[in-house]
């Protein structure tokens, strides 16, 4: 399965690299765009765990790898949801 990371800005223009099992993720983000924080949270909730279900009808299991990284993206976002229109930048893919 294809692996990716890719690379975000948060609100307060720290960068972070992240991960997924699988290109899906492809379909949901695009490189230089921003994204409102709660919306960048919605589209990495469900790219992930879309990708964690394909390691799951490939292998018998979930991703735990993605959903940790989920965890991650919900965890940092919960600093910024008190500012006011925080946005997130999709920076690009780094292919592994």
């Amino acid at each position: 399965m294809p692996e990716i990371n890719f690379q975000i800005q948060w609100p307060d223009g720290t960068e972070e690299t992240c991960y997924s099992p699988s290109l899906v993720v492809k379909k949901y983000f695009t490189p230089g765009e921003e994204y409102k924080l709660t919306e960048f949270v919605d589209l990495s909730r469900t790219a992930l765990n879309i990708a964690s279900d394909r390691v799951k009808a490939a292998y018998g299991f979930a991703c735990s790898k993605a959903l940790g990284q989920l965890q991650q993206i919900e965890s940092k976002a919960s600093e910024y949801k008190e500012l006011e229109d925080p946005k997130v930048r999709f920076v690009d893919f780094v292919d592994i």
